[in-house]
């Protein structure tokens, strides 16, 4: 087997990158409540788990996984996000690749354990909020001063390792609520 990433797996990351993002944009749109801004860390990766994991069907080799990871971060960057999301996506789209990869890509718990590593990418949305909050409103004033008051009250820094974990749980429920549903998918695809 070819292990050289080609054309047809460039499409298949495109894809399914492309289908995530709407997903990703869509649900977001639930940040203009300030109690929903912490919850897009459960949210996000319960919801993509289900197209993340029929993504998984298609990997076979090393590097589409990671390639997705960064370009979700490069897609947050040219939505206002910031570049955290790049950062965040290289280390924990590497480690994900890896795990999938030590279950030879046919192992339906690492494909399980690979979503909770990969969700783990939307924590470098909320970087900002512990690191420069200023920063982070000084693009965001047009939501006025009462929502950025709510969403600063809802964000403490002990909330940034709390939101990591949730995001890493929540990408875990995703993967088996995306395994459960996808099951012939995973079988057509040998990953048992």
């Amino acid at each position: 087997m070819n292990n050289k990433l080609n054309a047809k797996d460039l499409i298949n990351v495109g894809i399914f990158t492309a289908v995530y993002f709407v997903l990703v944009f869509a649900v977001a749109m639930l940040g203009v409540i300030p109690i929903f801004m912490p919850l897009l860390c459960v949210i996000v990766p319960i919801i993509g788990g289900v197209p993340f994991m029929l993504f998984l069907t298609k990997v076979k080799k090393f590097g589409m996984i990671l390639i997705m990871s960064i370009l979700m971060g490069i897609l947050m960057l040219l939505t206002g996000m910031g570049y955290y999301a790049i950062i965040v996506g290289l280390v924990s789209g590497l480690i994900a690749e890896f795990v999938y990869k030590g279950g030879g890509y046919k192992s339906a718990s690492k494909a399980v354990l690979t979503s909770g590593l990969f969700s783990i990418w939307i924590i470098g949305n909320y970087i900002p909020l512990f690191t420069n909050i200023e920063g982070y409103f000084a693009t965001r004033q047009s939501f006025g001063q009462e929502y950025i008051d709510a969403l600063t009250g809802l964000m403490p820094a002990w909330m940034c390792p709390v939101l990591l974990v949730a995001a890493f749980i929540s990408g875990i429920i995703g993967g088996l609520f995306g395994r459960a549903l996808l099951k012939k998918h995973f079988a057509k695809a040998g990953i048992v």
